[in-house]
């Protein structure tokens, strides 16, 4: 079983729906003993980091949050959810979960893309990530021209060693965080079409290898 963070912040249901349709047993959860009973935990978010982070503090979540990865379990953060992993966040000035070393920065709309036009902000659509390492499990299977939906107007930067994967847009930002067994995408993939969907699946199947690994 994989939980889902209810921790008010929107979009759990997407991704609810979207492991539905996979056929993937999962629940949305602010019980900390079904956290604890999960696999694998999936972080997602859609708002402002001052909101979501007061909602997790509040809450207690962010303690579960804390003991689920200390229990050495599998994690993936969605947009908010993988902005918030980090030390600081530009958006109301907001100290985050301080989970992977960095910040969270705004786009500058002066900056420009590849045909010199100004970009828009927010970062709105379809676009394409490039692995540092090909063989990344959480992406096993998808096509490297793959592109993953994505909304927002912030993006992380976390301290080099953590950073899996960039996508252009003004900038080469950094849109994969964290290290094996420990993601996080500034892209919805559940919002994704099929590229999406299968990373999704590849999260579930090395949560089912993780639990048979114990």
């Amino acid at each position: 079983m994989l939980a889902i963070l209810d921790y008010k912040a929107g979009n759990q249901t997407s991704v609810r729906r979207a492991l539905d349709s996979l056929g993937i047993a999962c629940e949305i959860t602010a019980d900390p003993q079904r956290i604890r009973a999960a696999s694998g935990l999936i972080f997602p978010g859609v708002g402002a980091a001052g909101q979501a982070m007061g909602q997790l503090r509040s809450s207690g979540l962010d303690h579960a949050l804390a003991g689920h990865i200390a229990a050495g379990k599998p994690l993936l953060g969605i947009c908010v959810g993988c902005q918030i992993m980090l030390d600081y966040c530009q958006e109301n000035d907001t100290a985050t979960l301080g989970i992977v070393p960095g910040e969270c920065r705004m786009f500058n709309p002066s900056w420009a893309d590849e045909d010199g036009v100004p970009i828009r902000v927010p970062h709105m659509g379809w676009n394409r990530v490039t692995l540092k390492n090909p063989a990344e499990p959480l992406f096993a299977g998808i096509d490297p021209a793959a592109e993953f939906y994505f909304v927002h107007s912030y993006y992380p930067a976390p301290a080099p060693q953590y950073v899996l994967g960039t996508t252009s847009y003004g900038i080469d930002f950094c849109s994969v965080h964290g290290r094996e067994g420990l993601w996080a995408v500034q892209f919805h993939p559940e919002k994704s079409g099929g590229p999406g969907l299968a990373l999704l699946a590849n999260f579930a199947a090395y949560c089912k290898e993780a639990v048979r690994a114990q």
